[in-house]
């Protein structure tokens, strides 16, 4: 057991890392909205502002449960889950080049906000190689899913998003996957992370569990290339395209299936194809845990917040997600779930066979 001096030290190791990527996120979320009131005021934005007769958490209320966020991740250090998170955001130069990635494509995101401009993607000449539902400008990001400024984005902007907590939720997937591992051999085990998008959570669980072979599969090849690129430094890695839907692997072939905040982007049939098929890979015993989006009536005071966001990003199946019964799709598939649990403006959701 650790002593008080060495707890000590740990939260200070954690606070050294965690405090300035925390103030870097917060900050360009500032510069964000400061430029959009900028913008708003010259005329140049007329979008509406969202609405909702559900209640919306305080800015003192949103901090107080991200400490709550910090202080759970820096409990699961404490507790041997994992070590010390490293972020891997990359050299000063590299952050700095995503930042005004970042910054550069702000014009273009509100001008499709204020156009509802929303299928920039959708062209002859990406017609039928994707489905109809991945060929748009998802959050009216530019390029959608499908080029290499996108991948080197979209990690900014989801800390952006998210204060700069979005790994941290990720890494709330860890404490279950190490549950099921307990007793045994993580170098005879498989996982396979559903839309791995580039690659963070794998990044995560690596640092845990290192020997644990792993797949990422995702539907986007600058993705998977931005997820090689990021995985570099682990072994026993491998990388596929293919869709979530049909995925390339034997039935019952895999222990563990992952998902970060992928089913709030799936029309609901399509959510129903693809928890079908992971139960479908999973091997009798295994487990599937999933990341994604809070719920309708999962946190009080939280549903207002819910209603706004998709009014202002392009998503056009969050409102649906927010009353999907995951317990009733799992069912359907042979799973049960067994662990629904918050973890700030996500919840982890966890599944083995029924």
């Amino acid at each position: 057991m650790a002593t008080p001096l060495q707890r000590l030290a740990r939260a200070a190791a954690y606070g050294a890392r965690q405090g300035p990527r925390l103030a870097w996120y917060v900050g360009h979320g500032m510069a964000m909205r400061r430029l959009s009131a900028e913008a708003r005021a010259r005329g140049q934005q007329t979008h509406e502002r969202p609405k909702t007769d559900n209640p919306v958490p305080s800015e003192r209320r949103l901090y107080t449960d991200l400490g709550a966020l910090l202080r759970r991740d820096l409990a699961n250090v404490e507790a041997g889950l994992y070590p010390i998170p490293a972020d891997h955001d990359g050299s000063l130069p590299e952050i700095l080049r995503r930042s005004r990635l970042f910054f550069n494509d702000l014009p273009s995101v509100n001008r499709r906000r204020e156009e509802n401009d929303n299928a920039e993607v959708f062209t002859d000449e990406t017609k039928g190689k994707r489905p109809r539902y991945y060929l748009q400008n998802f959050h009216f990001q530019s390029d959608g899913w499908l080029s290499d400024d996108s991948a080197a984005r979209y990690d900014t902007q989801v800390e952006v998003l998210f204060n700069g907590t979005a790994n941290a939720m990720r890494r709330m997937a860890i404490p279950p996957i190490r549950e099921w591992l307990e007793g045994r051999d993580q170098r005879q085990a498989s996982l396979v992370d559903v839309a791995c998008g580039t690659g963070r959570f794998l990044d995560q669980l690596k640092q845990s569990l290192p020997r644990l072979p792993v797949v990422g599969v995702d539907l986007s090849e600058p993705y998977i290339a931005e997820t090689r690129r990021h995985l570099r430094r682990w072994s026993w890695v491998d990388t596929v395209v293919a869709n979530a839907e049909a995925m390339p692997f034997a039935d019952g072939s895999r222990d563990l299936l992952t998902s970060i905040y992928l089913f709030h982007e799936l029309p609901p049939k399509i959510r129903r194809v693809v928890v079908a098929e992971m139960a479908r890979v999973l091997r009798p015993g295994g487990r599937v845990v999933i990341v994604d989006s809070l719920q309708t009536g999962d946190v009080p005071g939280y549903d207002g917040l819910l209603d706004i966001f998709p009014q202002n990003f392009h998503e056009p199946y969050f409102t649906s997600y927010l009353q999907e019964d995951f317990a009733a799709i799992a069912a359907e598939c042979g799973l049960r779930l067994v662990e629904s649990t918050p973890a700030f403006v996500s919840k982890v959701m966890v599944f083995e066979s029924a």
